[in-house]
């Protein structure tokens, strides 16, 4: 089951093509690890948020309670919660570009205030901002969860979205090693000018020495966690049809090229069998593409999630979809 599959690891990225039900299978699995007495931090990486409408609550930028030990559904005698949180990217572009410009006005001299202004705004449309916004986003909720929680679980944006995030803390790594070398030959020729009246600009130097020290060590902190297979998990999801395997693939090769550990794989909406000739023709089709992705991923598990009648949202629908991801809560 999947949820035994996860129960040693304290972060979850549940990812997948776009439409595949990444939402619907994360938001169980955090539920199902509340009703067994975790405290879940359940966090949307994907700027099409669907946590709100599938919880059927309100879900913004700051975690937010979406269920608990009041809810009989969720597991009522249980000490678990979950908590939601959807990161805005504009508001985190914001802050993350406001946080720069305060460093920036307190470090460089008055002069360039004005160029480095108009530097910041260039940045907040470059390529790549976004992207670093939400991986200081990802790592401040990787943290928070090392503190106040037992369980992360990262909802992710579609497949070639997370890939790129995942890839970003070894590469923003190396570029901050890089600035720490040119600051290393900043501060020893600070050291030589000291007595020329240059102590103002030599503190400058020390202190953005510790501001890309922080920044480094929270990348590489986050890299750590990411590939280490007995703290995080990664779960793809997919459809049993050739583009959702296809990508699946992809992903799967791409993530072990960047030391990430597959956990499972699941087949979501598995059509019935016993349901019609139409449905029963449809799910030997779906047996065939599950068969030829096996013969490509032979390694991780691969589990089936059943088509569920209704409409997935509210409670009790994540509640039986969490019933077929592992145990019912004693």
């Amino acid at each position: 089951m999947l949820l035994d599959l996860l129960t040693p690891h304290r972060v979850v990225f549940v990812g997948g093509k776009g439409g595949v039900g990444k939402t619907s299978v994360a938001a169980a699995l955090a539920l199902g690890r509340a009703r067994a007495g975790a405290r879940v931090l359940l966090v949307s990486t994907d700027p099409a948020h669907n946590l709100g409408h599938l919880w059927d609550r309100s879900v913004g930028d700051r975690p937010v309670r979406l269920t608990g030990p009041g809810d009989p559904v969720s597991g009522a005698g249980t000490a678990g919660h979950v908590d939601g949180l959807e990161i805005d990217p504009e508001r985190t572009v914001e802050r993350h570009l406001s946080a720069v410009a305060a460093t920036m006005r307190r470090l460089l001299p008055e002069r360039m205030h004005a160029p480095a202004a108009r530097h910041l705004e260039l940045a907040r449309q470059a390529p790549g901002t976004h992207e670093s916004a939400v991986l200081e986003r990802i790592a401040e909720a990787v943290e928070l969860g090392a503190e106040d929680y037992d369980l992360v679980v990262f909802d992710t944006a579609p497949s070639g979205h997370t890939l790129r995030l995942l890839a970003l803390p070894e590469q923003l790594t190396s570029w901050t090693e890089a600035l720490l070398v040119n600051r290393d030959r900043s501060e020893r020729f600070g050291a030589a000018v000291r007595g020329l009246g240059g102590g103002r600009e030599t503190d400058r130097d020390a202190e953005l020495r510790r501001v890309l020290l922080r920044r480094r060590d929270r990348f590489a902190r986050l890299r750590e966690v990411v590939t280490d297979p007995a703290r995080t998990g990664f779960v793809i999801v997919l459809t049993a049809e050739p583009l959702p395997i296809a990508e699946t693939v992809e992903v799967h090769e791409k993530l072990t090229g960047l030391g990430v550990e597959v956990t499972a794989l699941v087949a979501n909406r598995r059509s019935p069998a016993d349901a019609g000739d139409l449905l029963a023709r449809r799910r030997e089709r779906e047996d065939e593409h599950l068969l030829g992705l096996r013969r490509r991923i032979p390694d991780p598990p691969l589990l089936d999630v059943p088509l569920l009648p209704g409409d997935l949202v509210g409670l009790e629908a994540l509640a039986a979809l969490a019933d077929r991801l592992g145990p019912s809560p004693a």
